[in-house]
């Protein structure tokens, strides 16, 4: 039976755990924490660890009893990670310089198991990037320093075995999957130097060909890296603060693909405007953009950055698979009505719609099937609260907070891969829902507006409806020559549709002239002109004068002059023509 995954929950009451649908009751055993002061809060990867701090002490409990395992007194910690084999925590804090004087080291990881400090050193900067990042067997762990990024192996921290030295160096990410890992890194351009993402495979980091792959681009004021579950391909989503343009208030975006074969490429995007949210499939080498000015438009492309299906455009921003791949969720968010639908992943179908007002956190459970929102403060401040739902839109929880009470964040329990197995339906089934879902809220109209007729929903008129852009799921993708070829097809009938009739010729020789012009695509078979080899030979000899003859007649008419031979090719048209009659009527 599969278990049922936990929901925490941390704000100005403290800290909580929640048990999901179907319990949907707070856990008892757990207790609480109502420290006001929790900053921060985490699950290790297999979901068997929980820790956090309370502005007093760091605390690892085991989430089956409940059982403390470790605790530490470091009352302004602010940042937490338990390595993927549960061996070693690492903790981060602010630094602080006091009256001048250096500041005691502020980043540290500890064994968990014997309570020793394993590494402690000073990040002053590193602010987004502190944490470690391990492999899945915990064999090597990578920490982004000052213009370099450092490798240690086997949790063994006295001393790096391996350094990534690359100028101005600000982001690193290493690969999921199994060891050796990839590395990828991004420095931001420098006195006109471009910005650039570089990858590479440990611990081949130096000398000529280390480099997988490399991509330099500008624009890029920041960068976010995200690697695909495979570990063949990262995303790269580039940030220029401003908007050389003025068509975006935002600043400007662009995405980029990069492959550990060496294969690099932009992604189009087909309409103009912000990118506003990206995710990787869990299960598949493909992933779905949201992006272009409201009412914005969502696309899933393939492993070769081409379309493959049209989400249509709406009020959305965000999109989020669930952690089995079999469901897709679009929202809207923020500056939005916090509307949401859930497609079917295999068969590209949409199975449920809702709307969370107000949302500002949206988190899949684990078993794929439920998810949770939540208005978090300091985003919004007032409404605090957390709901729990089911993938078709079905309301199972609602919890708000009370005396003005704020909720600063959510975590699912994580879980191992293949605990959970999809659990699909192909059409939005009632679900017993335990708590009505609040009515929808009126819009608000200015006094002058309140008599006229109006649209229910905004940009309603000018949405476009989902497409298949593939006409077959499993097609495969046209090679660059079948695309090539296909545009020169479709380039020379629309010229030919576009040719003024010659009126000047007989019916009978504007056929022969159309019978003897006709180019055979690739994908036609030869037509069968007679039985006589040598008559079926003549006919295309001729069928190639008539078609040089037509070039050279486009040429005289473009004011080109021609040469004597030309101009006696041009007069045999007629007894070409007569003969080419001939030969086809015997």
């Amino acid at each position: 039976m599969a278990p049922i995954p936990s929901l925490a929950v941390r704000g100005s009451e403290g800290l909580c755990l929640f048990r999901g649908p179907p319990t949907n009751r707070f856990e008892e055993g757990f207790g609480s924490d109502e420290s006001p002061k929790c900053r921060v809060m985490r699950f290790s990867t297999d979901g068997s660890l929980f820790t956090w701090c309370n502005g007093i002490s760091i605390f690892v409990v085991r989430t089956d009893t409940y059982e403390t395992v470790f605790e530490l007194d470091l009352p302004k910690t602010s940042g937490l990670v338990i390595s993927p084999k549960n061996s070693c925590l690492a903790t981060w804090e602010v630094y602080q310089e006091v009256a001048g004087q250096p500041g005691v080291p502020n980043f540290h990881i500890y064994d968990l198991e014997s309570g020793d400090c394993l590494r402690s050193v000073t990040q002053k900067r590193q602010i987004e990037n502190w944490e470690p990042q391990w492999t899945e067997d915990e064999s090597v762990c990578a920490q982004i320093s000052t213009g370099e990024v450092l490798f240690f192996q086997n949790n063994d921290f006295a001393k790096p075995v391996q350094r990534l030295q690359l100028k101005g160096i600000t982001g690193c990410k290493i690969s999921p999957g199994p060891v050796p890992p990839k590395v990828a890194v991004y420095a931001p351009g420098a006195k006109g130097a471009p910005s650039f993402v570089r990858l590479f495979k440990f611990p081949n980091f130096s000398g000529p060909g280390a480099a997988l792959a490399n991509k330099s681009f500008y624009k890029a004021d920041r960068a976010h890296i995200l690697w695909n579950k495979q570990a063949t391909a990262v995303l790269i989503i580039c940030i220029a603060d401003v908007d050389q343009t003025g068509a975006s208030y935002y600043g400007e975006q662009t995405l980029h693909y990069l492959s550990t074969n060496g294969e690099g490429s932009n992604v189009t995007l087909s309409k103009k405007g912000p990118i506003y949210s990206i995710d990787w499939s869990p299960i598949a080498n493909e992933f779905c953009v949201v992006y272009g000015f409201m009412p914005a438009k969502s696309t899933l492309f393939n492993h070769k950055c081409e379309p493959i299906f049209d989400f249509g455009t709406g009020p959305k921003n965000c999109v989020y698979y669930n952690p089995l791949g079999s469901i897709i969720c679009f929202a809207g968010f923020g500056n939005l009505r916090g509307q949401m639908e859930f497609w079917e992943r295999k068969q590209l179908i949409k199975i449920g719609s809702t709307t969370a007002p107000d949302t500002t956190h949206f988190l899949w459970s684990p078993d794929g099937e439920h998810f949770a929102t939540a208005t978090c403060s300091p985003r919004l401040r007032e409404g605090n609260g957390f709901k729990l739902w089911h993938y078709n839109g079905t309301l199972l929880y609602d919890h708000p907070l009370k005396n003005n009470h704020e909720l600063w964040e959510i975590q699912w329990q994580s879980y191992p891969e293949g605990t959970f197995t999809p659990k699909v339906v192909t059409s939005p089934l009632p679900v017993q829902s335990k708590q009505p879902a609040e009515p929808p809220k009126a819009t608000y109209r200015p006094p002058h507006a309140r008599d006229k007729p109006t649209k229910d929903v905004l940009h309603a008129d000018t949405y476009e409806p989902p497409s298949n852009v593939k006409t077959t799921a499993n097609e495969a993708p046209l090679s660059k020559s079948a695309q090539k070829n296909k545009r020169k097809r479709e380039a020379k009938a629309k010229a030919k549709a576009s040719e003024p009739p010659q009126s000047s010729r007989s019916q009978e020789q504007r056929d022969a002239i159309a019978m003897a012009t006709h180019i055979l695509t690739p994908d036609e078979a030869p037509v069968q002109v007679g039985v006589n080899p040598e008559v079926d030979k003549k006919i295309k000899n001729i069928r190639k004068k008539l078609k040089a003859i037509e070039k050279l007649k486009e040429q005289q008419k473009s004011g080109k002059p021609l040469e004597a031979n030309q101009l006696e090719k041009l007069k045999s048209e007629g007894e070409l023509l007569q003969e080419l009659k001939h030969l086809e009527i015997s």
